[in-house]
């Protein structure tokens, strides 16, 4: 029998929520109009991964005029912030990315990038084209509303500002993973962390989850090709390693296409940059590729590995050449805890609406979010950021990409709530 009365009683705090009535609209109301302006401010100065300079210099700002206490230059250039409740508790978390991408903005807005920066020795330009920028100001919103509603909190909530979600420069550590290695769920210590992600091909209002294994791992690869030079006209005195660098191509989408039970999981193999050659008319000497693996099953990723492996020197040698391969971990599979996901979703079905809350089927895409789910149990979700009725969108990581501000409030109220209402169920 108690155990009925308890399951009764977490399930009506679920409904009504601890912000339950109207106790905190006016903090949502003031502080909508500000989060549009921080996130069209970050959208115009964005900064490269381990570069967030100016971006993390604002956050701190704003943390500390709210009186929140504000730890700088984690995993170099992270923030976090502590917000202790009137009442003790336990202590959750919630995540924002602030880094930008190498993508040249082809957007006419008013607050488009214009930045440039250098990336692995190139010019490039700069642009949040996966939306970190409206992650951080989201963010920023609820440390304010929080901040202003001690009274509701049952706990502490530890705000993470977090650099570098996009990868670190080579040579360099970063994201996620640095900063659970310098012991950011630590002190004090995190019971639950939650994060979003806006979309940019989900309408305004939608939100959208998954338990379990919810994003694939990632991994990056890096193949060097060795031939031998020659006169382009004369391609039977060399080894042509562009040639070869085809041949390799064509062979792991075979691993993909003949060799992966994909009815299982989805599994993906991309090559994104090659680089050979300096003249029209020279066979270059080699060739260097670089490319991902995506898996969201941890033996399918091992035979993936071992398959590539195996390959590769075997295509470069039946054609005169030579090739080595080189597999890096880039993030682990984004796991939403199922006992985490089954107490929040009505959570989320409150703040969201009737039919507005929509479970998604796991995606290739990756979070170093998981880094943080590997520590502590963790639930990331999906945020609409597409106008209603759009059917031009443009998906993240592209120069079009375009995010509705109208999606931006739920996203205060989803974190806000979340938090106060996993607080008051300890």
């Amino acid at each position: 029998m108690k155990k009925v009365i308890f399951l009764f009683a977490c399930s009506l705090l679920a409904i009504t929520g601890y912000s339950q009535g109207s106790s905190l609209d006016k903090a949502y109301t003031d502080v909508e109009q500000k989060v549009v302006e921080w996130r069209r401010d970050i959208h115009q100065h964005p900064e490269l991964s381990n570069r967030e300079f100016k971006t993390a210099e604002k956050i701190a700002a704003h943390l500390r005029s709210l009186g929140i206490e504000v730890t700088t230059g984690v995993a170099h250039t992270g923030v976090v912030g502590i917000l202790k409740g009137d009442k003790s508790g336990k202590t959750v978390a919630l995540r924002a990315d602030i880094d930008a991408l190498p993508v040249y903005e082809r957007n006419d807005l008013p607050f488009k990038s214009t930045v440039t920066s250098e990336f692995l020795g190139e010019k490039v330009g700069v642009m949040h084209a996966c939306g970190h920028d409206t992650h951080t100001a989201i963010l920023m919103g609820v440390a304010e509303v929080m901040s202003k509603n001690k009274d509701k909190i049952k706990g502490t909530v530890k705000f993470i500002f977090q650099p570098a979600e996009e990868g670190p420069p080579p040579g360099e550590e970063g994201g996620a993973l640095l900063m659970v290695k310098e012991g950011v769920l630590k002190n004090p210590d995190v019971d639950a962390i939650f994060g979003l992600h806006i979309n940019s091909q989900t309408p305004v209002g939608v939100i959208r989850y998954k338990s379990g294994g919810a994003m694939a791992a990632a991994q990056s690869f890096t193949i060097n090709v060795k031939g031998k030079q020659s006169h382009g006209s004369q391609p039977w005195s060399g080894v042509d390693p562009i040639l070869i660098s085809a041949k390799i191509i064509d062979g792991l989408q075979t691993i993909i296409s003949r060799e992966t039970e994909l009815t299982k999981e989805a599994a993906v193999i991309t090559v994104g940059k090659i680089k050979s050659g300096v003249r029209f008319n020279i066979i270059p000497e080699s060739a260097e590729m670089l490319g991902t693996i995506r898996t969201l099953d941890y033996d399918m990723k091992d035979k993936l590995n071992k398959r590539m492996m195996e390959m590769l020197p075997l295509i470069a040698k039946a054609y005169g050449g030579e090739a080595t391969i080189e597999i890096l971990d880039a993030t682990d599979i984004t796991y939403n805890d199922p006992d985490l996901v089954a107490s929040m979703v009505p959570t989320l079905q409150r703040v969201a609406g009737e039919g507005n809350l929509q479970i998604h089927k796991a995606i290739t895409g990756a979070e170093d979010f998981s880094y943080f789910q590997r520590e502590v149990p963790g639930f990331f979700f999906f945020l609409g950021g597409m106008t209603p009725g759009n059917t031009a969108s443009f998906p993240h990581h592209t120069p079009d990409f375009l995010i509705d501000d109208g999606g931006l409030l739920l996203g205060v109220k989803a974190l806000t709530e979340l938090s106060l209402d996993y607080l008051n169920k300890s």
